[in-house]
Parts: C-alpha cells; sequence; structure tokens
C-alpha cells in the first residue's frame, strides 16, 4: 500500500512483549530508494536513545491504529549495537547491526533488497559462509548512501529548464519499504498545487547543494496529475501519472521478476 511519509512519524512501535517507542523519521537509501531502517525515539524507557528497526523485522502495519508491530524483544532492542543517529551510519555500523539481529545483507543484488524486491523475499536467502561475507565487506566503500528524511526535505527541485519547488514529502510503499515518489511543492510557481515524481526520473542529486535535479521540463510537471494527500494513491491515479509523463511504470520490472521467482520454485 501507498502511503504518505507523514504517517509513519509518530507509529507506536511494538515488540512481542511491550511498546519500544514512536517513529522519528527513516534512512533511505539514496541509490535505490528503499527504507532501509525506521529511527525509533524510545523516550523515557531507554533514557531518550534512539534505535534503528529493520523492515526485516515488521510484521504487521496497522495505520489507521497507528501501530507497527515487529519481531523482536525489547531486551533484544536494548542491546542493539548503538548507532549514533547524528552522524553517517557507515556499512562496518551496518554489518554490526545486522549480524546482532542476524539479518541478511541487503546489499550486492540486482534488486531493491539485493536479492528479491520487498524485504520478506530475503527470509530464505542463501547465507554466504562468514569468510567470504568478511572479504566483500573489507573492499566494500565504508559509504552505506544513507540518507535522513528530514535532512532532504526542503531540498529545491530543478527541471531540466529552471526550478519547480521544492522536496516536501515523501509516498512510501509500505511493502516493499520504498520511496515510490517524492512530493513536490510548486506553490512558488503554480499556487496551491503539488505533484508526484518517481525517484527513477531523477537524473541527480546534490547533496552539498540541496538540490534534485529530474530530467522533465518544466511544462510537463506543470500539466501532471495533481497530489492530493487526503485522496488515496489508487493504480488508476499511478498510471495516468507514468502515462503523462511518457515513463514505464515501477511495478512492470517487478511483476516479471515475481513471475520468475515463481516459475523457479524459489
Amino acid at each position: 500500500m501507498l502511503t504518505n511519509a507523514t504517517h509513519l512519524k509518530g507509529l507506536a512501535i511494538r515488540a512481542t512483549d511491550g511498546e519500544l517507542g514512536t517513529v522519528d523519521q527513516f534512512y533511505f537509501d539514496d541509490e535505490s530508494w528503499a527504507i532501509r531502517y525506521l529511527i525509533v525515539d524510545t523516550g523515557g524507557w531507554l533514557s531518550g536513545r534512539k534505535v534503528l528497526i529493520s523492515p526485516f523485522s515488521v510484521i504487521h502495519l496497522d495505520l489507521p491504529a497507528g501501530r507497527l508491530d515487529v519481531e523482536l524483544t525489547k531486551k533484544q532492542v536494548e542491546h542493539s549495537p548503538d548507532i549514533d543517529t547524528h552522524q553517517p551510519v557507515s556499512r562496518q555500523h551496518e554489518v554490526a547491526y545486522l549480524g546482532y539481529y542476524g539479518y541478511p545483507y541487503y546489499w550486492g543484488g540486482p534488486y531493491l533488497w539485493g536479492p528479491a524486491f520487498y524485504p520478506a523475499g530475503l527470509a530464505n536467502a542463501t547465507s554466504a559462509s562468514a569468510d567470504a561475507k568478511a572479504d566483500r565487506i573489507r573492499r566494500e566503500s565504508p559509504d552505506s548512501h544513507l540518507r535522513s528524511s528530514e535532512a532532504v526535505i526542503g531540498y529545491n527541485i530543478e527541471a531540466a529548464d529552471g526550478e519547480i519547488g521544492h522536496l516536501n514529502g515523501f509516498v512510501v510503499d509500505d511493502e516493499a519499504w520504498a520511496i515510490r515518489y517524492i512530493e513536490v511543492a510548486t506553490r512558488n510557481w503554480w499556487p496551491g498545487k503539488k505533484v508526484l515524481l518517481s525517484p527513477a526520473w531523477i537524473e541527480r542529486v546534490s547533496w552539498t547543494d540541496s538540490k534534485v535535479v529530474v530530467g522533465l521540463s518544466r511544462e510537463a510537471i506543470q500539466n501532471g496529475p495533481e497530489y492530493v494527500e487526503s485522496t488515496p494513491i489508487t493504480r488508476e491515479f499511478e498510471n495516468r501519472l507514468y502515462f503523462h509523463y511518457g515513463r514505464p511504470p515501477y511495478w512492470l520490472h517487478e511483476d516479471e521478476h515475481k513471475t520468475a521467482y515463481s516459475i523457479s520454485g524459489v
């Protein structure tokens, strides 16, 4: 299901033996735009410590109830590796975190979550040997390509022929745990209008200049379907969006993978 990322903020995270805290923001991968971790504020329970919760642990999301259930215990979270959310998260930090929980590595494959499009698809993934993993990590760049969702809000959005607005938010897929669209507020040019653009249409991001460049014209964006947050995003709306911009929708590639995955019996 697609939902505005604002609905994730404040979600109560419930472990198998009690509440852990609430979602503050998330880390996304600036190459694949997958949501790798939720940053959870534990409040008074862990003296204000913030912890990371991976989509691997999610077992149920109830947006109307404002709750997300995870397959973790409070003790597991309490003793999880400390990660300073005010500093960049390195690949080595991720290795320590994933190793602690026994999660597979998501990098190194062709799809959103490595060898799969969804976190659940890695449950039966074949693990490489410890030596092979260690060798690969040594050869990895220390940069894990993780970005804070709150840090990029407000970035300028530039079309092929000039600026069009700023990044106002995200629309996320809570099954794939991916950012499907960035929400662009165009009020400086077309008062009151918001539009959705796929990360696949981004040509580059200048993190130093706080700017996102998309390979579309201002006119195309101006005439694109308007996004109204209170209106659910249907597949019909998505089809209109992709048809307008003349781009192939993301689900075609994923459906092909699902079919091949099913035929192979994996």
